[in-house]
């Protein structure tokens, strides 16, 4: 009897064990199962020893790698570089447009709509402002006196007619006041008026030419940030909108994204482009974007050039040098367009005269005249340096570029 006692406790005793070590094991298997693919981290707790660092526990090595099974989570391996985009040789042609751009970091260029022509008079708001309010008042005075001359010269400087070219025309007033020629303000105004019309026509007009044997070619020349660059995107959009086969060629290949924005602008208009490599030879880039558009049937090229350092003697041989390239056949230069800002009033006629004598310019274009712009300063290049104005800018928008009208622009001022 007490042998079959001792034989069921054994029993017993074997079977609580047995449940003991089973129940764990099955818990683990369920949670196991439970979890989701891959390798999930676990949290070790604060009295294992998988919570300390790699070196810390006996015979690891400083750096072991924390992706051993159930001992931490995996590292992710380094992602692989991009390699550099390999940079054409100066004076290569592209075999199309590119777009040399960060991931994520500059939106391709969208294609613009119909051209819209705004008109200049309503942008010219700063200057028509201030020189109709000293007509109106000269128009409301009883007699021409010297307190009148007073104002009117106020006006004309305050407007950036500029000092030479105010004085010419008021001595001219005085002389025929004085003769009787003239009486009272409102014929004072209306001669001023015709002066300026007069003083803003030249022998060839405003319009630009194009050489219909040969492959034109602008120069767009000017100062960095005067808009030159934004100003030729305008031009191959008005130029493409009328009909001709325009490539554009990214001539200043010193300034940092000089290239990048020209290329945007040739997405934009659905133009071609020729480029170089930063840094390359301008006049190199010039001579493949006149090859290929003599090769392609282009009408047109319109070339960038730098713009900085215009009173160096470097800078002006290298423009001197791109007219000559850009010359040769089959390629012609019919125009060298000095782009001006506006807004820097008479300081834009110093730079004139530096590239009028270096390459030659045949006409200005003139940005940023509507907002803060005073626009007597186109009197004062047509008239002290014989230099027709031929487009303005008067916006930011792609169609912001127009035509000037002299009889357009004199009303401006005065209506």
């Amino acid at each position: 009897m007490l042998v079959l006692w001792i034989v069921i406790a054994v029993l017993v005793a074997a079977l609580l064990v047995g449940l003991v070590v089973t129940v764990p094991r099955r818990t683990a298997a369920r949670r196991a199962k439970q979890a989701p693919s891959g390798a999930e981290a676990v949290t070790p707790r604060p009295d294992d020893d998988r919570a300390s660092p790699p070196g810390s526990r006996p015979g690891e090595p400083d750096g072991a790698a924390t992706g051993s099974a159930g001992t931490g989570t995996l590292e992710a391996e380094p992602a692989l570089e991009a390699e550099p985009a390999l940079e054409a040789e100066p004076g290569a042609v592209d075999a199309a447009p590119t777009v040399d751009s960060a991931p994520g970091t500059v939106e391709p260029a969208a294609v613009l709509g119909p051209p819209k022509t705004p008109e200049l008079r309503d942008r010219m708001g700063k200057t028509r402002g201030l020189l109709a309010g000293y007509v109106r008042s000269l128009r409301a005075r009883s007699s021409v006196d010297e307190s009148a001359w007073e104002d009117l010269e106020e006006a004309l400087l305050r407007a950036d007619v500029g000092v030479a070219t105010t004085t010419v025309l008021l001595d001219d007033l005085r002389g025929r006041v004085r003769s009787g020629d003239l009486r009272g303000p409102d014929a004072v105004v209306d001669a001023l008026r015709a002066d300026l019309r007069q003083s803003l026509e030249t022998d060839d007009g405003t319009g630009l030419a194009v050489e219909p044997e040969a492959t034109s070619v602008w120069l767009f020349v000017g100062v960095n940030g005067v808009g030159k660059t934004t100003t030729i995107g305008k031009v191959a959009r008005r130029e493409a909108a009328s009909g001709r086969s325009v490539i554009l060629a990214a001539g200043d290949t010193f300034r940092a994204a000089a290239g990048e924005q020209l290329e945007r602008w040739a997405e934009r208009t659905g133009v071609d482009i020729v480029r170089g490599a930063e840094g390359g030879d301008p006049s190199a880039v010039v001579f493949d974007a006149v090859q290929r558009a003599a090769a392609r049937g282009h009408d047109l090229v319109l070339a960038d050039t730098a713009g900085r350092l215009h009173t160096k003697v470097n800078l002006v041989e290298e423009l001197k040098k791109i007219r000559r390239v850009a010359d040769r056949a089959p390629g012609r230069v019919t125009e060298v367009l000095l782009v001006l800002d506006a807004t820097t009033g008479q300081n834009g006629l110093t730079q004139a005269r530096q590239f009028l004598e270096a390459v030659g310019v045949t006409g200005v274009v003139l940005t940023k005249l509507d907002g803060t712009a005073k626009g007597g300063i186109v009197v004062a290049i047509q008239r002290e340096l014989g230099l027709p104005v031929k487009l303005v800018g008067i916006g930011e928008g792609p169609d912001d570029l127009v035509a000037f009208e002299p009889d357009e622009f004199v009303d401006a001022l005065f209506d």
